[in-house]
């Protein structure tokens, strides 16, 4: 009898141990299912949130130019009026106006009267004189201003010769210590007593700053 009880009890003991074993394998088991379903969703959580959240561009990639400023616009729709041209060739150089003027601290809008009064906004236009562009920059004055790479036709590109015009005017007016004497000297008539030139490129800067107001009285 009490081999009998001694070996029932070593059967139970061992199917117990055995119970046991399963059990924690098969909870083990669950356990690791589920970690491989959370690191999944962990990992899906990530790319989930930055295709919604935060596209990236690649890195080549052009950011959008800044929209135009209400006068700038307006100024645009008035430009494309007069001289009969399309708002879609003339975005690029007001775009180009505007960012240049902001980073020389100039007024946009009178980079756009020098070029209408340059060129009348014709980007391949040619003086006697050799000046080129929209602004009218003579190369031979201004080379060192030109990345090397930039190539012959540099001060033909529409947007190109705009930062550079910019640039010039800029330097034109800190060393004349106003816009007036800047403008005779970015045309090279300082020594024009009547001031021709720059009264011309005020006159048509305040025509630009009128037009959207002539336009609001129109649709009135």
């Amino acid at each position: 009898m009490a081999r009998g009880t001694s070996a029932f009890l070593n059967y139970l003991h061992f199917d117990v141990a055995t119970i046991g074993l399963a059990l924690f394998l098969v909870l083990a088991g669950g356990v690791a299912k589920n970690l491989d379903v959370i690191r999944s969703m962990e990992s899906a959580i990530p790319t989930l949130s930055l295709s919604a959240e935060t596209p990236v561009l690649p890195r080549d990639a052009k950011r959008p130019a800044r929209p135009l400023a209400p006068a700038m616009a307006g100024a645009l729709d008035y430009v494309a009026q007069r001289y009969r041209l399309a708002p879609e060739a003339l975005l690029p150089i007001f775009e180009t106006a505007q960012a240049a003027a902001r980073e020389r601290q100039l007024d946009p809008l009178l980079i756009i009267a020098v070029i209408a009064i340059e060129s009348r906004f014709n980007p391949f236009s040619q003086s006697p004189v050799g000046a080129q562009g929209l602004m009218q920059i003579i190369p031979r004055f201004h080379q060192d201003k030109v990345l090397k790479t930039a190539g012959d036709r540099s001060f033909l590109d529409p947007v190109t010769n705009v930062q550079l015009g910019a640039q010039i005017l800029q330097e034109a007016i800190r060393r004349q210590g106003g816009v007036i004497g800047g403008l005779q000297y970015y045309a090279g008539a300082v020594d024009d007593e009547e001031q021709g030139y720059a009264n011309k490129v005020l006159a048509e800067k305040l025509r630009l700053e009128q037009a959207p107001r002539r336009k609001d009285v129109a649709s009135a």
